[in-house]
């Protein structure tokens, strides 16, 4: 029964973000700091780990192919692949959920025991849209960039390997591989996850940084969930969109 609750809760919440702002100026400053704040902030964390697992990809690619009748190109249609539809779209998401989820559900959370929200509520102004809907708005429009870069990253991660002295793969066959039996609609699936998770981390941290109550402790209660439930309804969503789209 509790998760009905919750369930319910959450829409009435998502029905009020939805609703048509007084002034919509007022929004896009909000939506550009939100930008400024998710995505510029992240762009370090992102690029590191982007290069890094890229680089892991490639070299535990190539040696794990022992056989030589298996072209060496598998090595970077592998990296694409594996960059491409699952650790770009997926795994960094899990990331950015817990930077930026725990951020947000903490913000909204000190607001809440502040009593700043009860404030906005008592000048007339509608909190959940004020507060959240820039939030959602600013993810939907710079986790693909995000997102876009990783891919970029991961795969740049590959190369950089593919140039040691050492390494058990040539150049040519990695960029060979890249470009082999490349379907674009891989790229609308990996994109549509990308959009579907920014706001499941937003709304998600969202709602349980909105109804905080208590103290200081809660706030960290509320921190918490936002990224546990967040990472969880991530998977959930990859598997069923990952079913509806390539599984034919």
């Amino acid at each position: 029964m509790k998760l009905f609750f919750h369930i319910g809760r959450y829409f009435m919440l998502m029905s009020r973000v939805f609703q048509r702002p007084q002034k919509f100026r007022v929004y896009g400053r909000q939506i550009i700091f939100e930008i400024d704040a998710m995505g510029i902030s992240s762009l370090p964390i992102v690029a590191i780990i982007s290069v890094f697992m890229g680089g892991i990809i490639a070299i535990q690619t190539a040696s794990n192919i022992d056989n030589p009748l298996i072209p060496r190109y598998t090595i970077g249609f592998t990296v694409r692949e594996s960059i491409m539809l699952e650790f770009s779209p997926t795994v960094v998401c899990l990331i950015l959920a817990g930077k930026i989820g725990s951020n947000i559900a903490s913000e909204i959370g000190a607001m809440r025991i502040t009593e700043q929200i009860d404030a906005l509520e008592i000048m007339g102004i509608n909190s959940a849209g004020y507060l959240i809907f820039p939030k959602i708005a600013a993810a939907i429009l710079i986790f693909p960039v995000l997102i876009a870069l990783s891919m970029f990253l991961g795969i740049s991660g590959g190369y950089l390997m593919a140039c040691l002295p050492s390494a058990a793969f040539s150049t040519y066959d990695y960029v060979f591989g890249i470009q082999a039996f490349f379907d674009p609609g891989k790229l609308y699936y990996s994109f549509t996850k990308v959009l579907v998770f920014a706001f499941i981390i937003t709304s998600v941290s969202s709602y349980y940084g909105y109804h905080t109550s208590g103290g200081a402790l809660e706030v960290g209660k509320s921190s918490t969930n936002a990224v546990v439930y967040s990472s969880i309804l991530i998977l959930l969503f990859s598997l069923i969109l990952t079913y509806l789209f390539l599984i034919r």
